[in-house]
């Protein structure tokens, strides 16, 4: 019987993450589904990043995962979301084929060394007392491996809707898991129940573009990955459209006939990207909702209404698209639907995404309680991972919350859990302007690097790339203009005050007017300096007040996260502290002071308190020892 190193249920984009970094650290993988002829495919709308999310995919990228590239081959259409705000806050996001991404994916993973591919259906887990050794397939086979990455996505216990009637499925014509989500309740799991839906897709065809408004990509577009050089594909429009009153009263006309609102779901939902009778009903006094139309292939016909995510009746929901100004006469190909799945109590992980209960058990995905692609990708990312230096028997690997935006997902959902599905956003990272998109290489590829994932030439080049950055700005720091009339001439047409007095490049920089275009013309030296390295150059200086009051509150919480917190502490000796407080310490086991002081109603003096008693019991060890 041949035993794998890791083993991952599941080939959607954790599954893919999670199978290519085991395979590609050395690890014997195998990667079992139930089809594999749907490696990598799209379920839900034709794009990859967002805000928020968009730093997922760079970090992604940086750390040696493949999303990124992929979103490149296969983009259509490239944007930088929030462009006009600070570069904290930037986003990208493409359009994709999702035609082209299925293939790229599949191609990857069949290709890739290390990993090999099984169409079957886990239906149970081989455990070792509390550790996992292998898997069960429905045809009774044993695999036996020394970790296991569980990634289901929405098949686990899925149900599917399409008004009243529901049957079993994990995505529209293929089952749901039943056995594994059995088995992880019976040995102790919480099990959650969230929903989520999709949208009707159109026929391109039969929508009449001339009555909607264009949305096109930028010039020229920028590639996700920072290994990508040209993006050569033609970019192709989005539209824009909205619903209107006749619209709503349609919707609210058939709220009885909505799995949502007839008491059929009981799930919880998308908040932030809810179904279209939950818009009509929760946010009433909206007289319309913008329908972002998605082209889903250079050659697809199908378009993807963003916008009208919904589980009403086939016969509503063609009313309800043909009410909407542009699409009096499209044609709906595949309706859409709503899903019910399960989802594990993520604070049942640690920050490796392995289980408390189930040793050398990794989940990622959507079964953490998570919504997108790029959330689960990330997660799919670090399990895989771990899962793999567990095999190895090496260190895990953590990212914290003042390194990525993957650290501060994956803090989130271990630390607090989630009540609904989470989506990642801007708004959650405390360290935004130091975590940014455009400086994720700088931050994570040594980290990939050391994991096995980086490649060493990639990796030099990153360092490269760090040390120009560090040339650029000692010649901002050193080179000094003087109040010459070309020097004036050029700051008044940038409409800035002129200089009275001999002035660094630095300073001139930082003056809200200008930018590293002016300085280049005021430095022959800085003309030398590629693009890559101004960018970087121009928001260090620029936000560098911004930037260092944050690198100390920084400072201050990696003092907690590095006080680590012994796996069998008794946190019932510790004196001093409610019984409450110790129970949700035994309870959730956090790591170090830094999650337990982010755990739901840990107080700073509990924390101050486990700090004192985690001394003490160091000071009466030290002292045995002696």
């Amino acid at each position: 019987m041949k035993t794998y190193d890791v083993i991952v249920i599941g080939a959607g984009h954790a599954g893919i993450e999670a199978a290519l970094a085991a395979a590609r650290m050395g690890c014997s993988t195998l990667m079992a589904n139930l089809n594999l002829d749907t490696i990598g495919y799209m379920s839900c709308n034709p794009a990859i990043g967002g805000v928020g999310k968009g730093q997922l995919v760079k970090e992604i990228d940086a750390l040696g995962g493949e999303m990124a590239r992929a979103a490149d081959a296969c983009g259509m259409q490239f944007r930088i979301l929030n462009a006009s705000k600070g570069p904290a806050v930037q986003s990208s996001r493409a359009q994709i084929d999702r035609q082209l991404y299925l293939d790229y994916m599949s191609g990857i993973v069949r290709s890739q060394p290390n990993l090999e591919l099984k169409k079957c259906e886990v239906t149970a887990l081989l455990l070792d007392d509390k550790r996992v050794v292998g898997i069960r397939t429905a045809e009774n086979e044993e695999i036996l491996s020394r970790c296991v990455v569980i990634c289901p996505g929405t098949f686990l216990k899925g149900l599917l809707h399409v008004g009243l009637t529901h049957f079993p499925g994990g995505r529209m014509g293929e089952p749901a898991s039943q056995g594994l989500a059995e088995q992880l309740q019976q040995r102790g799991f919480v099990l959650l129940g969230f929903k989520t839906g999709t949208c009707p897709r159109l026929d391109a065809g039969t929508i009449d573009y001339s009555r909607l408004t264009v949305q096109d990509g930028d010039v020229p577009p920028k590639p996700f990955s920072f290994t990508t050089r040209e993006l050569p594909r033609q970019q192709v429009p989005c539209h824009i459209t909205y619903t209107n009153k006749n619209t709503h009263q349609i919707i609210r006309d058939n709220l009885a006939r909505s799995p949502l609102y007839a008491g059929v779901i009981k799930s919880t939902g998308v908040r932030y990207c809810p179904s279209i009778e939950d818009k009509i009903v929760k946010f009433s006094d909206k007289e319309r909702h913008q329908v972002f139309l998605e082209p889903e292939g250079y050659t697809s016909p199908q378009v993807y209404p963003n916008g009208m995510s919904t589980s009403l009746p086939e016969e509503v929901q063609l009313s309800m698209v043909r009410s909407v100004e542009g699409l009096q006469e499209a044609k709906i190909l595949v309706f859409g639907y709503g899903i019910e799945h399960a989802v594990v109590e993520p604070t049942q992980l640690y920050p490796t995404l392995e289980t408390k209960l189930i040793g050398n058990l990794y989940l990622a995905g959507q079964i953490n309680g998570t919504t997108g692609y790029e959330e689960a990708a990330a997660q799919g990312l670090v399990a895989g991972m771990n899962a793999a230096l567990r095999a190895q028997g090496r260190e895990s690997f953590i990212l914290d919350r003042a390194s990525s935006y993957i650290g501060v997902l994956i803090d989130d959902l271990t630390t607090k859990g989630t009540t609904e599905p989470y989506r990642m956003f801007t708004s959650r990272v405390e360290y935004r302007l130091i975590i940014r998109e455009d400086n994720a290489d700088l931050r994570l590829t040594e980290a990939g690097y050391q994991a096995g994932l980086v490649p060493a030439q990639r990796y030099e080049l990153v360092k490269k790339k760090a040390r120009m950055i560090s040339r650029a700005r000692v010649l901002l720091k050193t080179t000094f203009v003087k109040p010459q009339a070309q020097v004036n001439q050029l700051l008044e047409s940038a409409r800035s005050a002129c200089l009275r007095k001999k002035t660094s490049l630095e300073d001139l920089l930082r003056r809200p007017q200008l930018n590293f275009g002016h300085i280049r013309a005021l430095s022959a030296a800085a003309q030398e300096i590629p693009e890559f390295a101004s960018q970087q150059a121009e928001i260090e200086v620029k936000y560098s007040g911004f930037i260092q009051r944050q690198l100390k509150e920084v400072e201050r919480f990696q003092h907690l996260e590095k006080i680590r917190l012994p796996a069998d502490l008794d946190y019932a000796a510790v004196p001093g502290v409610s019984r409450e407080i110790k129970e949700k310490l035994k309870k959730f086991r956090p790591i170090n002071l830094g999650q337990a002081s982010r755990i739901s109603g840990i107080t700073p003096a509990a924390v101050s308190i486990l700090m004192v008693y985690l001394r003490k019991i160091s000071g009466a060890q030290a002292k045995r020892s002696a």
